[in-house]
């Protein structure tokens, strides 16, 4: 490894022990109730979507009541999306005249992005349109992550109540982790990641020539909006086929690395937020540190394997299947954050991964959940 690789992987590490911390100690607050600084400019959005929705704040549920609501919310947002799509081809904002999903697809679609798993089977770029984009797999991305959050808070609550008969209000949870943590780190990092060059476009595609006098279609898109929450979200799902390994969607070595960042970032924090809402911030930094030591074995493994001499290949640090862009560090980092996090989004293929950093890798997806995990459902 390079100074410049050792470096960047050491910067990633050290940002995320400094800033879980911080963003965890943020969410206690925003999820207890208090003011944040974030509460003159967003209380108002709050409240109105309160009333809105006829929702009382302050009024607690019980876990059966709770455990209906996520039921039923995620149920809907499941319909809604499979409705989406199904009628794409009539609804606006289909630049390119694509066509309804099949309702095959589309169920499998649904179901993917209701429940965080964000498994695709279709080529985003000519399969969706803008508004299905948009309106549906972006909103599940933070829906469905909010919802996450909403069930470790829930279960939280319950085992620092003991015996309370209620554990929050499941609308409150959701409300207050879509507009206080989800939609502000998302308007920010769509807005460096749009700066760094992620289309974020209405346009349709582009026809163009290349020096060879072939055509090429160059897709385009509001890419730079749903890349940001499908990280911070831990959902992974590409706006692209090719996923955060297409330039349009990762041009950069700081987009890289920002994205990389942004799937741990979330789900380590809240072993902080967890460990003020109990009452015990040791026990949130020893889950915090536990997490940490996993990831850092793994990623440690990975890295050795990668950057060993192979004697069937005759070389070190092959970059076969790599991103060519950003190095084999970078491949590997990635790799193995989006695996320990349940997210799902990649910048190389894993199975271009040596024996046993493809080993980690699978060995991540089986115990993911438990080394980071998804945002809230690693957590409970």
């Amino acid at each position: 490894m390079s100074l410049q690789e050792i470096a960047q992987v050491v910067l990633y590490i050290g940002l995320l022990i400094a800033l879980a911390p911080v963003l965890g100690s943020f969410m206690a607050k925003v999820f207890s109730g208090e003011r944040t600084w974030l509460t003159p400019a967003l209380k108002p959005l709050e409240k109105f979507i309160y009333r809105l929705g006829g929702i009382d704040e302050k009024a607690e549920m019980r876990w059966s009541t709770y455990t209906m609501a996520v039921l039923v919310f995620n149920f809907l947002g499941f319909v809604v999306l499979f409705v989406i799509q199904l009628i794409q081809d009539k609804l606006p904002l289909n630049p390119q005249g694509l066509p309804g999903i099949p309702a095959a697809l589309a169920f499998n679609t649904a179901v993917s992005f209701m429940t965080n798993t964000n498994w695709q089977s279709y080529a985003g770029e000519t399969t969706v349109s803008y508004f299905t984009q948009m309106f549906g797999l972006a909103v599940q991305n933070f829906l469905s992550a909010a919802t996450g959050i909403a069930v470790l808070l829930a279960l939280t609550r319950g085992l620092a109540r003991r015996s309370a008969q209620t554990i929050g209000n499941f609308w409150v949870d959701l409300v207050r982790s879509t507009v206080y943590v989800l939609l502000p780190l998302s308007l920010v990092l769509a807005i460096v990641l749009a700066g760094q060059g992620v289309v974020q476009s209405f346009s349709p595609a582009v026809q163009v020539e290349t020096l060879e006098d072939y055509s090429q279609t160059i897709p385009l898109g509001p890419a730079a909006s749903q890349v940001a929450i499908k990280q911070l979200g831990t959902n992974g799902g590409g706006f692209f086929n090719t996923n955060s390994a297409h330039p349009l969607e990762n041009p950069t070595p700081l987009s890289n690395f920002l994205q990389m960042f942004s799937i741990l970032l979330i789900p380590a924090a809240l072993t902080f937020t967890y460990g003020k809402m109990v009452g015990s911030i040791r026990q949130g930094r020893a889950i915090f540190a536990a997490m940490l030591i996993l990831f850092l074995v793994g990623l440690t493994v990975s890295l050795w394997s990668e950057y060993s001499y192979n004697a069937v290949t005759g070389v070190s640090a092959s970059m076969e299947g790599k991103e060519t862009r950003f190095g084999v560090a970078n491949s590997v980092l990635w790799a193995n954050a989006t695996t320990s996090a349940s997210n799902g989004s990649v910048n190389a293929m894993h199975s271009s991964l040596s024996p046993l950093a493809g080993l980690v890798a699978m060995l991540n997806i089986m115990l993911g959940e438990e080394i980071f995990g998804g945002v809230g459902a690693g957590l409970y």
